[in-house]
């Protein structure tokens, strides 16, 4: 059941929603459904699966690919408010990006199907140009997180990855394993460990089962 304030986060992110007609609304509004999952659960399972439009109301998505090995690289996540297109790859002309997508922690998301996505950006100029910026924008961070895969050290890579996560959960503890943070990162359990023993050499962070605490922000930001 779509509520008023769902309504209100939909003309927020939906940037198109103003040039809607009445008749281009109410296709929304009848094709957009509140799914909620729990922690963990899968929300896309790659280019077979066309779910929608996904827009976050609550929680994190995370976005990764898969090798055939099953090793996973995240590119990027998204939180309240936002929003990705790349699970409706299939109805975006010549754009297809095999990605994944679990919920990092329980999350409520909006979900507008692929059909009724569709019709809007056949018959709205503004729906087609929404829906390649935003893939555009996305691509973008896919190209970051590639970037830092073949060209940056890894110790850089491990400092923007804890800076990021301290940011994130505005918090110096970071609740991840060193196995978590391994397929967060797309990397060996063993390289993270090894390379968390040297910034705990360093002073810069203290390890504990299951977490990591940052001690030394100007230390981290350093090595960027």
């Amino acid at each position: 059941m779509i509520t008023t304030e769902d309504i209100q986060i939909l003309s927020n992110s939906f940037t198109f929603w103003n040039h809607l007609s009445i008749n281009e609304k109410n296709l929304v509004l009848n094709n957009i459904n509140l799914v909620k999952y729990d922690q963990g659960e899968n929300v896309h399972g790659g280019n077979q699966d066309c779910a929608g439009v996904l827009l976050v109301k609550s929680g994190i998505l995370r976005i990764y690919i898969l090798s055939e090995e099953g090793k996973e690289i995240t590119l990027y996540r998204l939180y309240e408010g936002e929003l990705c297109i790349l699970s409706a790859s299939c109805i975006l002309q010549n754009i297809t990006f095999d990605v994944h997508i679990d919920a990092e922690i329980e999350s409520e998301i909006l979900l507008l199907n692929s059909s009724a996505f569709a019709q809007l950006s056949q018959q709205n100029i503004y729906v087609e140009n929404f829906s390649y910026k935003i893939a555009v924008d996305r691509f973008s961070d896919v190209m970051w997180a590639m970037q830092q895969i073949l060209f940056m050290s890894f110790d850089k890579r491990l400092a923007i990855f804890l800076l990021d996560e301290i940011s994130k959960n505005n918090s110096n503890t970071i609740r991840l394993t060193h196995e978590q943070i391994a397929k967060y990162m797309g990397s060996a359990r063993e390289v993270v460990s090894r390379m968390l023993k040297y910034f705990s050499n360093e002073g810069i962070v203290e390890l504990s089962r299951g977490g990591v605490k940052v001690l030394d922000k100007n230390k981290l930001r350093n090595l960027l």
